[in-house]
């Protein structure tokens, strides 16, 4: 796994969630694809992101429970796995950590 991503544009303007327990910006590359590079702060809360396209999320540091949809159980995420949440959905995640992530946004 790679630890860079060349020849991309990012956008400068930050995308703020959650009062900035979730700050991350826009990677796009050359063949019109984008992800998103982030941290997530530790909350008291889990936090609930929806989704409108397909999303790979790739976890670089930390660990974090994540709870996809309507799912009952929460499973656990660490630095170098990743997780799916369908199109049109949502998950909820937490973390004790700051945890760095890369989106890839698959739609």
């Amino acid at each position: 796994m790679s630890s860079q991503f060349d020849h991309v544009s990012v956008i400068k303007k930050s995308n703020v969630y959650f009062g900035g327990l979730c700050i991350s910006h826009t990677v796009q590359f050359e063949d019109g694809t984008k992800k998103t590079l982030g941290v997530i702060l530790p909350s008291e809360q889990a936090l609930t992101f929806e989704t409108h396209v397909p999303e790979r999320m790739e976890i670089i540091s930390g660990e974090c429970r994540v709870t996809i949809a309507d799912s009952e159980a929460h499973e656990l995420f660490r630095a170098g796995q990743s997780f799916y949440v369908p199109g049109n959905s949502r998950f909820k995640i937490e973390t004790d950590d700051v945890l760095d992530y890369v989106c890839h946004l698959e739609g």
